[in-house]
């Protein structure tokens, strides 16, 4: 993935979970977590277990999200550099290097009265309770503010990877379509039908993968299936509340029966694929197999009696796992699924 896409994904994720966005820059962002995305992404659970057990107001944390690192050291050395340049503004300090002391009567404090001002360095603290048993206490707390690094393979990306994964498993959604109606006539009710989604993840592989991904529906009425249905989602307007004026079509396939007819349209799919790249990985297997056999046929017979048993293990072991790693094989696994109801294009009957 590029960094144009990870930035995307990851501000599409946090828009999701209603984070509040505190500074985007195009290198990084800095972001107030919302509860759900703070008990995913921070590992705070005896924090959470006490704020649900007391009913406390949570305090989340504030994160950054770095997406370019190069890119966000500039912006900060930029910063540093625009900080010190408004520190060292001239009039700040007299020739002599002293402060420069407010004339009388605008806003210095008169002699005899005691100024709200901060305490000289040199001057004693002010008496607490912490102070009598803990010494000196600090007035100001910085709060910190954790960075991360969430660029292609790293531990907070994959992290968001697998929130997101957890949550959008099965979805369950209706178009939002309205129909054109005269002023004078009843609001008129819409047919929906329903269509149940798989995304299946195929992996050819063998000592090297290929990865695709089928977006695959079912019609739960007529028994139609449909490619890319995901790409033809991407043009309705979907929402997980069920509009007005709506009735279902009953369904004549049960979601176990629809399942079943997706798996053996994929594997009929799969049937028409050119599979020389599995003849070719078993010649390259039974290659490998014929080369670590030669090695070892020679070490085993030359070895002592009470070695031999330890170097035939390995003999096996070497032998699983080249077979694991040559052996074609095609795997197939669900990436998400879900319901959607929508519009069945029939005329809208009153």
């Amino acid at each position: 993935m590029k960094s144009e896409q990870i930035q995307s994904f990851v501000m599409r994720y946090l828009e999701a979970e209603q984070c509040d966005i505190l500074e985007k820059h195009p290198a990084y962002v800095t972001v107030k977590l919302s509860p759900s995305a703070d008990k995913e992404l921070t590992y705070r659970p005896y924090y959470w277990n006490f704020v649900e057990r007391t009913g406390a107001v949570p305090e989340t944390m504030t994160c950054t999200f770095i997406f370019d690192p190069e890119g966000h050291k500039a912006a900060q050395s930029a910063a540093g550099a625009q900080a010190g340049a408004a520190g060292a503004q001239p009039g700040a300090a007299s020739a002599g290097g002293t402060a420069l002391s407010p004339p009388p009567g605008e806003g210095a404090p008169s002699p005899g009265t005691a100024g709200p001002g901060p305490q000289a360095p040199g001057a004693p603290q002010q008496d607490s309770i912490l102070g009598r048993y803990f010494g000196f206490v600090p007035t100001q707390m910085t709060s910190r503010v954790p960075k991360d690094e969430v660029t292609f393979g790293s531990r907070r990306l994959g992290q968001i990877f697998d929130a997101v994964r957890s949550k959008g498993r099965f979805v369950h959604l209706f178009e939002q379509f309205k129909p054109e109606q005269q002023k004078s006539a009843p609001p008129p009710t819409i047919a929906y039908e329903t269509w149940m989604q798989v995304n299946y993840k195929v992996e050819l592989a063998c000592d090297m993968k290929r990865s695709e991904i089928h977006s695959l529906g079912v019609h739960l009425v007529t028994g139609e299936i449909r490619e890319h249905f995901q790409e033809w989602l991407q043009t309705k307007r979907l929402s997980p509340r069920l509009p007005a004026h709506v009735y279902m079509i009953p369904d004549k396939f049960t979601l176990p029966r629809a399942v079943i007819y997706l798996e053996q349209y994929l594997e009929n799919r799969l049937k028409t694929y050119d599979h020389r790249w599995a003849e070719d990985a078993k010649l390259r297997l039974q290659d490998e197999l014929e080369r670590i056999h030669s090695y070892y046929e020679a070490l085993i017979q030359g070895a002592e009696p009470e070695k031999k048993a330890e170097i035939e293990a390995q003999y096996t072991n070497r032998q699983l796992e080249i077979d694991w790693q040559f052996r074609p094989r095609i795997q197939i696994s669900v990436i998400n699924c879900g319901l959607f109801h929508l519009h069945a294009g029939n005329l809208p009957t009153n």
